[in-house]
């Protein structure tokens, strides 16, 4: 096998020819009879007795010519692509194959998409503003206000109409031009009014009812809502069942007491302040770097292949199932809760998946441009620290994580480390 030329067609495109030896497709053709074999039949013999000589006279020489070459193909392309020093970053594409037998052996020509070429702009000495860290009294109270809510409890009311902020138990059944739609009943559904759960319009339309009250719910889909409601009247039947506001406990020492290890409210709430000053310096932190790191995109000059785009958010799609199934559910079940479809909750990761793969093109162009290297400690350190972080063996967390991988990111979060340090803060 041989790459026979290698040619820029295009804008992170290459043509390659790659030949197949004569002797090397003979031997697949062998292969490909060999894997078939029991299967064949022919005229006169038993099952699997035929030779290959007999099938390739009854159907010709040819028989196998294309299983052979699902044998060759994968080596013989990958091969000439590593022989012509090309990084791909898809499958070949637009495969023509100029001659195939025994005799000749194999040539075919393929397009493949390569990694894109960088021209890097300014990196050094990059402005960004520097969001605030410390935590204000408004941040704290804010903080105790969720803690309530936490450690609030419902307690039923009889004596008065459901409002926004209740939580009403209900039943609910939708029809559209006065026939019902599936998905659109419930019962004793227990809806908290004002958590925008349900369609725009739905909750309101709910508060200002009592307990045992038949009513009715007239709303309108949003356009974009999934399958053919969209844009549509709807009316729900709706009783509600209960009514149950939230009782908050008292915001005093006991409260502390019962909801941390401290003895007083000022002891909690300096507490509060402290580690939300943390959470606030690492979100600034983050900020920082991904205000220097837009600028990076922005000044480097590079056309990035529409199919890396793709194929990364197709991960980010399939990492989300993912996490979704972790917690029992599937994907097409969470977007039919959702009312959305497949290809806009598809696009609705194209932005991020786009700075992802232009940040990572950036970064890469810097370490090779400041040549960033990492040492075999720095590799040790890092498999320690992931160690630590899942609880498992050093030499588990090697066999995970390969440590190309490993060196890779690294060298990446110094690059970043590089944009950072040199950077002013505004």
């Amino acid at each position: 096998m041989a790459l026979k030329s290698s040619n820029k067609v295009d804008t992170n495109v290459y043509e390659i020819e790659v030949t197949v030896a004569p002797e090397v497709f003979t031997e697949a053709c062998k292969s490909a009879f060999m894997k078939q074999r029991k299967s064949i039949q022919l005229p006169g013999f038993r099952k699997g007795k035929a030779t290959q000589g007999m099938v390739e006279k009854m159907y010709g020489e040819g028989a196998f010519y294309e299983d052979a070459l699902e044998i060759v193909y994968p080596e013989a392309v990958s091969s000439a692509i590593d022989e012509a020093g090309l990084r791909t970053v898809d499958s070949p594409y637009d495969l023509e194959v100029s001659a195939m037998s025994k005799a000749e052996g194999v040539e075919m020509k393929m397009k493949v998409t390569v990694y894109p070429e960088v021209k890097l702009g300014d990196y050094k000495g990059l402005k960004a503003a520097m969001l605030p860290t410390e935590a204000t009294d408004e941040d704290v109270d804010a903080e105790l206000t969720n803690m309530l809510d936490r450690n609030s409890r419902l307690v039923s009311v009889e004596d008065r109409p459901a409002e926004m902020g209740d939580t009403a138990e209900i039943d609910f059944e939708g029809f559209v031009d006065g026939v019902a739609f599936e998905g659109g009943k419930g019962e004793n559904y227990p809806l908290e009014l004002g958590s925008n759960t349900f369609i725009p319009g739905f909750e309101e339309q709910v508060a200002g009812h009592k307990s045992e009250e038949e009513f009715d719910v007239c709303v309108t889909f949003p356009e974009d809502y999934a399958g053919d409601l969209g844009g549509k009247e709807a009316v729900f039947k709706c009783k509600i069942h209960e009514i149950k506001t939230k009782e908050m406990p008292e915001l005093d020492d006991e409260f502390a007491k019962d909801v941390s290890e401290f003895d007083t409210l000022d002891e909690l709430k300096e507490d509060l302040k402290k580690q939300i000053s943390e959470r606030k310096a690492d979100k600034a932190k983050t900020d920082f770097e991904n205000q220097l790191i837009e600028q990076v995109i922005g000044n480097m000059e590079c056309e990035v292949p529409e199919c890396m785009f793709t194929k990364r958010t197709d991960e980010m799609v399939q990492d989300y199932a993912y996490r979704l199934q972790m917690q029992g559910l599937d994907l097409n079940t969470y977007l039919s809760y959702m009312g959305q479809d497949m290809d806009s909750f598809k696009a609705s990761f194209r932005e991020g998946a786009e700075n992802q793969v232009k940040a990572s093109i950036a970064l890469e162009a810097i370490v090779d441009a400041e040549k960033i290297e990492v040492s075999d400690e720095e590799i040790d350190a890092e498999v320690a620290k992931l160690a630590e972080q899942y609880q498992m063996d050093a030499e588990q967390i090697k066999k995970a994580v390969p440590v190309d991988q490993l060196a890779a990111d690294i060298k990446t979060r110094k690059a970043v480390d590089l944009i950072v340090e040199s950077a002013v803060k505004e």
